[in-house]
């Protein structure tokens, strides 16, 4: 089971190209100035099954996916389960309020970030807001490509 906002079917600023996003609930980062301070329950949104989730997505007929949140990470395993279920045809990025440095600890989110396409990192910080960066909502947020990120969990 996922814990589900909202599936958004046509986003063209939550990464690169014309993309589903997959808003997730649960988030322990409570940034400042966050966009989306409803999805901080963990238990808010609702719960849908890996199928569902599957279906609405291929349902958009888009190819591009991002999982946003709230934390996308506190349900890593489900997500990891979700995307072994769409096929290795999905460009996917993850936003995380994480820094890579913290990511690398948790081992058990491997699976689920060796299957991504790309991530930004990062929480949200109202004094480094900058609307002129790319996919990001603050300048100390990173991004990076499948190669960087395999590099750093390997």
């Amino acid at each position: 089971m996922l814990r589900v906002l909202s599936l958004l079917p046509d986003s063209v600023v939550d990464g690169p190209g014309l993309r589903t996003v997959l808003f997730l609930a649960g988030c322990p980062h409570h940034c400042a100035g966050c966009h989306n301070p409803s999805s901080w329950d963990p238990a808010g949104g609702v719960a849908w099954t890996i199928d569902e989730t599957v279906a609405r997505i291929q349902a958009t007929g888009h190819r591009r996916l991002t999982l946003s949140g709230g934390e996308p990470l506190l349900q890593a395993i489900a997500l990891y389960r979700l995307l072994e279920r769409l096929g290795p045809d999905y460009e996917v990025i993850l936003y995380t309020g994480y820094v890579l440095e913290e990511i690398i600890k948790h081992r058990e989110w491997y699976p689920l970030l060796r299957r991504l396409d790309g991530l930004i990192d990062g929480p949200f910080i109202l004094s480094k807001l900058d609307r002129t960066t790319s996919f990001r909502g603050s300048t100390n947020q990173r991004i990076y490509n499948r190669q960087q990120l395999n590099k750093r969990l390997d």
